[in-house]
């Protein structure tokens, strides 16, 4: 059996679709509920990989992905990008007229509110994931049950797609991030992104003056993300994405980081994705 990937939801999911992209079919895939359970998994020893979404061009940074990762010490060891295609589907010969409920993850019932706007009849219902519904649909025969899911999830289910880009603003895009147990170490040649956490000072410019060691390290800030410090009221700490054309420029900005800041991590060292 090959490596063991776990995803955040079931087959058919978007999680499913960056596991295949990434690793290839030779996975044995790990189907979770929720996000705490795939970090359980790499945790237990369950899982090899884990895939986790991180943010999305529209709705922004999933937070509290950030904090998981954080206090599991896990190891981001790569990334990618997935421009994100909401389709509507049903059991084999439902049509518009026979659907009272559509059923999906929020965020994809969020992304298409605009094409339900016509269809004023047809409830919105959250459920826990993309591809669960079309496989509930499938296996208990729904004729009444729409569910938006992507393209995937229609061939694995054997459902139709009756309207297909659904999705409001159709440059839609998430990024996910690879998780491990143990950090990967590749060729410091290869690396060319790195994730950071850190605390500054509860003073005025320390925040600035950080950024400004990363700048002057030629380092180029591609995210920045504060989030508090749940046992210090008040106090922020920084998750920070930053990219390079030469590891030694990291490895220097590290070591002054490591001195000006509080708590310093890295939380991963990988190559830079590009979004497709």
């Amino acid at each position: 059996m090959g490596l063991k990937v776990a995803i955040q939801g079931i087959k058919g999911s978007n999680h499913h679709q960056v596991a295949k992209d990434f690793f290839g079919d030779d996975i044995e895939l790990l189907e979770c509920l929720s996000f705490d359970a795939v970090i359980d998994h790499l945790k237990d020893g369950i899982a090899d990989k884990g895939v986790m979404a991180i943010e999305n061009s529209i709705a922004g940074s999933i937070i509290p992905n950030y904090n998981l990762v954080y206090h599991n010490n896990m190891h981001i060891i790569g990334e990618h990008y997935l421009s994100i295609h909401h389709n509507l589907m049903v059991l084999k010969g439902t049509t518009m007229e026979d659907i009272k409920e559509v059923h999906s993850h929020p965020m994809a019932l969020l992304q298409c509110k605009e094409f339900f706007r016509e269809y004023p009849q047809i409830k919105l219902v959250e459920s826990v994931d993309t591809a669960e519904t079309a496989k509930r649909i499938k296996e208990n025969q729904l004729t009444n049950i729409a569910a938006i899911a992507p393209k995937m999830a229609a061939d694995l289910y054997d459902l139709d797609i009756i309207a297909s880009e659904i999705q409001t603003i159709k440059n839609n895009a998430t990024r996910f991030i690879i998780l491990k147990k143990k950090n990967k170490v590749l060729p410091k040649e290869e690396i060319n992104k790195a994730s950071l956490r850190f605390i500054t000072d509860h003073k005025r410019g320390s925040l600035a003056t950080v950024l400004n060691v990363m700048s002057d390290c030629n380092l180029n800030l591609t995210k920045i993300q504060s989030l508090p410090v749940i046992e210090t009221p008040w106090k922020y700490a920084f998750f920070v994405d930053v990219t390079f054309e030469k590891y030694g420029h990291f490895a220097k900005a590290k070591s002054l980081l490591d001195i000006m800041s509080e708590d310093f991590r890295v939380l991963g060292e990988y190559k830079n994705a590009l979004l497709i």
